[in-house]
């Protein structure tokens, strides 16, 4: 038992550190909504829901908060605003997708609850970005108002879809890694190489979609 929670914690400092190194790089990333050029994209949930998916919500909402405190007290330049809203969306995200993976282990179940996930993310954070955003921003409610269906709507809708995405892709891959270097316990079943194929197909056809998008809302197409 001592074994197992000592590899458990080897796994999610590692992950935490991974996921806190993609936060960091996920700074330099050009702004892809021109009407609201501090939304940028961050690619940390990718690896956050994973740790849910292995480890269930609490692990995922620990890595979280985390993740987000070492992001304020480093990278981040928007201060305690910036962790709030950090902590509300990855862990909006990966505790609804995580729970429903927790009950429904399979393929499908990710599928549904990595798209609850994006979902319930995105409801929630139009919201607290009508809360906060004229706090952050300085500017009267009704500008903003006038940015929640426009910007923060599909902000939100693109970049829960691509961490979606990603996250369902390298799961399946991730995980056999950490099998092999024995840091988590073998697969009570081996999963069919068709259906990871089929799954990772969809994922590249919603990431490019979504970089299509991306691409037609900025114009360059």
């Amino acid at each position: 038992m001592q074994k197992e929670r000592t590899k458990k914690i080897v796994v999610l400092a590692m992950l935490s550190a991974v996921a806190f190194v993609v936060a960091a790089l996920c700074t330099y990333l050009p702004a892809i909504m021109p009407a609201a050029r501090f939304l940028n994209l961050d690619f940390k949930d990718t690896i956050i829901v994973i740790v849910g998916f292995i480890y269930g919500p609490l692990a995922a909402i620990a890595v979280t908060a985390l993740v987000a405190l070492i992001e304020m007290c480093t990278v981040s330049p928007d201060g305690i605003i910036g962790f709030v809203m950090n902590i509300l969306s990855t862990g909006a995200f990966t505790c609804v997708a995580s729970s429903i993976y927790r009950k429904y282990r399979n393929m499908p179940g990710a599928g549904v609850g990595l798209c609850s996930g994006v979902i319930v993310m995105t409801g929630l954070m139009v919201l607290w970005n009508y809360t906060m955003t004229p706090i952050y921003m300085h500017v009267d409610r009704e500008i903003v108002t006038g940015m929640l269906v426009p910007v923060f709507l599909p902000f939100n809708l693109l970049k829960g879809s691509l961490n979606a995405a990603i996250a369902l892709s390298l799961y399946k891959p991730l995980t056999t890694a950490l099998r092999k270097a024995k840091l988590m316990p073998p697969a009570k079943s081996k999963g069919k190489f068709s259906v990871w194929l089929g799954t990772a197909l969809i994922s590249a056809v919603i990431i490019a979609t979504c970089v299509l998008i991306i691409l037609v809302i900025n114009g360059k197409i």
